[in-house]
């Protein structure tokens, strides 16, 4: 299942979307860039050191946003496939092709992303911001490329879930931080970055749930 979480800071307006509290953030007349934090559902646990990953810096003329998935697969078969910097094509969808253009994987490693036809963009140039492999944390900012998106930055956090029944399974968080394009509301903007962040999350839990199954057989 995957939820919006709400965005807050101090007295900004909220607006609710779906069964579950939803909101997104917009500065129009902030003079500098306000902390804002993503809390959880209250039927959502997320550790503090996960929690603070999500807490972004959004200027004016930004938003940002966050979603939850929960996915019946042990954090080390999604961590598997969300880590892999230099193919994220295994599980989104929307991208067709990667190529590492600067560095082997560590933090400061560049990557060109090539996108499908069909969506307002091209080609993004990312870059590896975070990779912290005990913790489960993976985050990479957009520095290029053609596309509409703006000072995009993405965190992704991993943790396990707390199941009653005795299985594994893993809690995703991803939040993001973008520019609200020229013409554009942050109501738009978010629809459509929320949009493609759930498909690709529906698309990991795929994924990830496929390489549990796989090792089953092969045992």
């Amino acid at each position: 299942m995957t939820y919006r979480l709400p965005i807050h800071r101090g007295n900004t307006a909220f607006h609710a979307a779906g069964t579950l509290p939803a909101y997104v953030l917009h500065q129009k007349q902030a003079k500098a860039p306000a902390w804002v934090v993503c809390p959880v559902p209250a039927a959502t646990s997320v550790p503090d050191h996960a929690l603070c990953h999500h807490t972004h810096a959004v200027a004016a003329d930004q938003c940002c946003s966050a979603l939850v998935r929960e996915i019946s697969a042990p954090v080390g078969d999604v961590w598997s496939v969300v880590r892999r910097f230099d193919e994220p094509q295994a599980y989104k969808n929307f991208l067709k092709s990667c190529l590492v253009i600067v560095g082997d994987g560590e933090v400061g490693t560049l990557r060109e992303v090539r996108v499908v036809s069909g969506l307002p963009a091209a080609s993004s140039t990312e870059r590896l911001e975070i990779l912290d492999e005990e913790r489960h944390v993976i985050s990479f900012s957009v520095v290029g490329g053609e596309h509409r998106l703006q000072n995009y930055r993405s965190v992704t956090t991993l943790h396990e879930a707390e199941e009653g029944g005795g299985g594994s399974g893993t809690v995703v968080v991803e939040s993001y931080l973008v520019d609200v394009p020229p013409g554009n509301t942050t109501e738009e903007t978010c629809a459509f970055v929320d949009t493609i962040v759930k498909c690709n999350l529906q698309s990991l839990a795929r994924v990830a749930q496929n390489l549990g199954k796989n090792e089953c057989k092969s045992s």
